[in-house]
């Protein structure tokens, strides 16, 4: 792990390397944060670690649905400047969070296995003990995601949907404390880090709710020069989820999709088969086209087969081979692109052009 880190302190008559970790304030965030620099203490235990937190845009503005405030990069801006200025060596995100393109000279050097990826109903303490197909008819459900409400209004046309904002503890305080909803929407995985996984009353399936991209997985963003810090953190890649969420982004970025528009997906690994399931909707769950393809990705010799790096969707894994990225990446586009070849950016276009006016 050689090379020149941005800070070096003096102790006891030798010099330690500190590596300092970009974060967001929210106690999500800080849990998955602190997670990922345990990982690196573990593997290089003569690491000194700092963790700097700090607030983004989405962190601030709490009274406008995510899709209104027209900012690609809602709640990793901040972060990526203060790694731009060399205030932090690297930046722990969730990786649904990030955008299919990165800022020139950045790359995600690191995708952590995933957490369940699925979303959780979490009802309000009247409720407890029934699911969505169990509540009474026009009953209000919180979220603050279009591809949710697109789908779930699909399945559950009898409920009422309207927007929730607010980190975890904040949307939970929302629900409990009074009885705008019955129930609210959230990520199993966030709930799973943060020891809540007790108030998860039901998991949605695909066949009720496919998921964000990239949802369940963490992201180690770096500054791509940076060759001993993208050495340092790429162990921690799992080449599961790397392949995975790397189909996604690209089904993702070849659609122009983004938090604007409900764009969802499903992927799976099974006896060296990727498929990836993707869909997009109409905001209100009408109009839908989805489809599945798959590929063989090659497991057994999963060596990086080239001396240059490239990152895919933004994503570099030097412990994959290109080969494997490669199909992952393509399968992505070639899912997109069936779709679009079906009028999916037709359905995109409507549904940005009646979020922006709503």
């Amino acid at each position: 792990m050689e090379g020149p880190f941005k800070c070096i302190r003096e102790e006891n008559g030798k010099v330690t390397r500190i590596i300092r970790i970009g974060t967001r304030k929210s106690q999500l965030a800080r849990i998955q944060t602190d997670s990922v620099a345990e990982q690196l203490k573990k593997l290089y235990p003569d690491l000194q670690l700092e963790i700097v937190a700090m607030s983004t845009v989405g962190d601030k503005i709490l009274d406008t649905a995510l899709s209104k405030i027209g900012e690609k990069s809602l709640f990793t801006k901040e972060l990526e400047n203060a790694l731009e200025r060399n205030e932090v060596d690297l930046v722990v995100h969730s990786l649904k969070d990030l955008p299919t393109s990165l800022p020139p000279g950045f790359t995600i050097g690191a995708v952590l296995q995933r957490e369940n990826p699925h979303d959780a109903v979490v009802l309000h303490p009247k409720n407890a003990g029934l699911t969505l197909d169990a509540l009474p008819e026009n009953s209000v459900i919180g979220t603050s995601s279009l591809r949710r409400a697109a789908q779930l209004k699909k399945r559950f046309p009898q409920l009422e949907f309207e927007n929730i904002r607010g980190n975890l503890n904040t949307r939970l305080k929302k629900l409990d404390e009074k009885d705008d909803y019955a129930a609210i929407i959230l990520a199993a995985a966030g709930l799973k880090r943060m020891g809540w996984e007790s108030r998860i009353s039901q998991v949605l399936g695909p066949e009720d709710c496919m998921y964000a991209v990239g949802q369940g997985a963490l992201a180690v963003e770096v500054r791509a020069r940076d060759r001993d810090i993208l050495k340092m953190v790429s162990i921690l890649h799992h080449p599961d989820t790397v392949l995975r969420c790397i189909s996604e982004r690209a089904f993702l970025k070849q659609l122009e999709g983004g938090c604007s528009v409900p764009v969802a997906v499903y992927t799976e690994m099974k006896n060296s088969v990727l498929y990836l399931t993707g869909a997009v909707y109409s905001l209100d769950g009408a109009d839908c086209l989805k489809d599945t393809m798959q590929t063989n990705i090659e497991l057994d010799n999963m060596v990086h087969d080239s001396a240059e790096d490239r990152a895919h969707v933004g994503v570099t894994a030097n412990n994959l081979s290109l080969k494997a990225l490669d199909d992952a990446e393509n399968l992505g586009v070639d899912l997109a692109n069936l779709l679009l070849s079906k009028g999916a950016k037709d359905i995109l276009t409507t549904a940005r052009q009646l979020n922006d006016v709503r």
